[in-house]
Parts: C-alpha cells; structure tokens; sequence
C-alpha cells in the first residue's frame, strides 16, 4: 500500500494558497494548511496548523505538530507573502525589512525547519511561490520584487545543494492572479509629491491586470502537477504572459527590454 504524501502550505487564507490546499486534499495528499488566527480558513480535507511564518519558535512548534500527527512531510510550499505598493524612496526601511521578514525570512524559516526530516526521508519537494515579478522589475513595487529576487536566488542554490539527497526545490512564478493582492498591500510610509503622478499611471495598470488575471486555481494545478513529475523543473512560470514574458526577459537585448517594459508600464522614457 502506498502511504499517504503529507503536503505543509503556509498562508491558506485566501488565494493561491488556499486553492492549492483544495488542490492537493483533492489530489489524496494529507494536507495541513497554515494560519496565523484559528479558524480562519476553513477548508474540507485540510488540517489547519497555527503558525507565523515571522516567528522561529512559532514555526518550529507547527512543524512539530505536523511531525507528530503524520510522521513525516512530503512537500513543503511556502506561499504566505505580502507586499508594500509606493516608490522606494516612499518606502522607509522597517517596513522593507518587515516585508522580507514574510516573504524571504518566513520561506527560510519554514524551509530549514523541514529540511532534516526530507533529508532523513532521503526525499521531498519545497517549492517556493515567487512571481514574474522575481525575474522582472517592479516600479512602484520595488521591495517586493526585491524580496522575489532574492526568493529566486535562494531556492535556485537549494536546489543544487539537496538534490543528492532525493530533495527538490521548485519555483513558481504566477502573473497577474484574481487575489486580493492589492488589496492586503501595506501602503509605503512616506508621499513625495515628485513620484504621484507616475505612481497613479502604474497603480491603474496594476489593478487593470489583476482584474483581468487567472484564477488562483491555474497556480494550484501547476504546482500539484510539478509534484506529481519524478524530474521535475527548477522554474513553473503560470498565467497570462508568464512564459512570454520569461522568454522575454531571456533573450530580448537590454535596450530593447528596458523600451518595451517602460512603455508598458506608461512611464517617461
């Protein structure tokens, strides 16, 4: 008999996080979803585990709780993130290191905190919710795409450090997602009347692409089929234009590219 894959996902709440839990409970892993208030996201098949992504004591409780209910973890996926929208000048450094703190710290966390019962196990798979936003720049958005970058960094250099070891690590880099991304973004501290008018012209932009964007069920497909390839890839771009995008990125000479982008995004060449 084939036991059971266990799958830990942080950040359920909402969004690609919780569409990937349904996802997975219904693709027969044991899930166990995680939140930072009780009963805040409850879903049919997912086991909630209370755990801040912030805090080392906190998560190392969580995955202790996991361990002691299943025995074991199969996947690790580190979803929990948030963002800040101003420039980055507006932007003042507590609230950039608050940012990294969930989006890079949190994924470092969790990842250092599974890592020995993968490497025990002789296998698993952590993969790491980045963004095209991790391959591309963001104005306007800066230090969430810094944060992104460095995601991208970090689990590109996992991967070849434990796949000796029977373990994977996988990025996914969705585009624009019918989440509530704007609206649970934190607001950059300072206004500076030099950087208004723009910041407007790109805020209409971002809005317009998340309103027309994928269903977070499109990321939660890609990621369960990763899992199920014994070979999977390092990179899973998702969504509208994401590989375009990452073709782009690639292989567009840097003129050419920084051109497009800023007409794109309507700011002053």
């Amino acid at each position: 008999m084939t036991q059971q894959r266990v799958a830990v996902i942080t950040g359920i709440s909402s969004g690609i996080g919780r569409a990937t839990a349904a996802k997975l409970a219904q693709r027969g892993f044991r899930v166990f979803g995680t939140v930072r208030v009780p009963g805040s996201a409850d879903l049919p098949g997912v086991e909630q585990v209370v755990l801040d992504v912030r805090d080392d004591e906190s998560v190392k409780r969580g995955v202790g709780e996991i361990l002691a209910k299943a025995g074991r973890i199969d996947v690790l996926i580190n979803n929990a993130g948030s963002t800040i929208v101003g420039a980055i000048e507006e932007t003042d450094t507590a609230q950039a290191r608050d940012l990294f703190d969930v989006n890079f710290f949190g994924a470092v966390r969790t990842t250092r905190a599974v890592l020995p019962t993968m490497r025990a196990q002789r296998s698993g798979r952590v993969v790491f919710l980045s963004s095209v936003l991790g391959f591309l720049p963001a104005p306007y958005m800066g230090f969430y795409a810094a944060s992104k970058h460095a995601i991208e960094g970090y689990a590109e250099s996992l991967d070849h450090e434990v796949r000796g070891l029977g373990i994977r690590a996988i990025l996914v880099e969705p585009s624009f997602m019918k989440t509530r991304f704007d609206r649970n973004a934190a607001v950059a501290a300072q206004t500076i009347g030099d950087y208004a008018d723009t910041r407007a012209r790109v805020g209409e932009h971002l809005n317009a692409n998340l309103a027309s964007g994928d269903d977070p069920s499109v990321v939660a497909t890609v990621i369960a089929d990763a899992l199920a390839d014994e070979r999977p890839r390092v990179r899973y771009p998702v969504g509208k234009g994401a590989r375009m995008l990452a073709k782009l990125r690639s292989f567009l000479p840097a003129r050419m590219f920084d051109r497009s982008f800023r007409k794109q995004f309507q700011l002053e060449t």
